[in-house]
């Protein structure tokens, strides 16, 4: 692959889905094998992977403050299950939507132009 198709393809992956899949797709691993590890693995590689992205097109700033998010919506997913009573479903997906939708305001959205005078 050349550097120009690398780029391309960088620009169309969607940090949103990657946040989406890494708690979503996270929890489901989890659940579904019995092994919390590969559940957190699937978790840590898909934050991963957004933080690249994140890096690459906000900076480091914005990369830490999202990174902050993912964590802090994989918290607040056990703390909704497990404190307050939630479906763990309902829980993971409450906050896998709060935290797509911010990845994809803040580091996803295409910047509108800035006009210079």
């Amino acid at each position: 692959m050349t550097t120009s198709v690398l780029t391309r393809a960088r620009a169309r992956l969607s940090s949103a889905a990657l946040v989406a899949v890494g708690l979503a797709a996270g929890f489901g691993v989890a659940q579904g094998t019995g092994v919390r590890a590969l559940g957190g693995a699937v978790f840590a590689g898909a934050g991963l992977a957004a933080a690249y992205l994140w890096v690459q097109r906000r900076g480091w700033a914005v990369a830490l403050g999202l990174g902050a998010l993912y964590v802090g919506a994989f918290v607040l997913a056990h703390v909704l299950a497990l404190g307050v009573g939630l479906p763990a479903w309902l829980a993971v997906s409450l906050v896998t939507i709060a935290a797509a939708g911010v990845a994809y305001a803040v580091a996803d959205r295409p910047r509108e132009p800035v006009a210079v005078r």
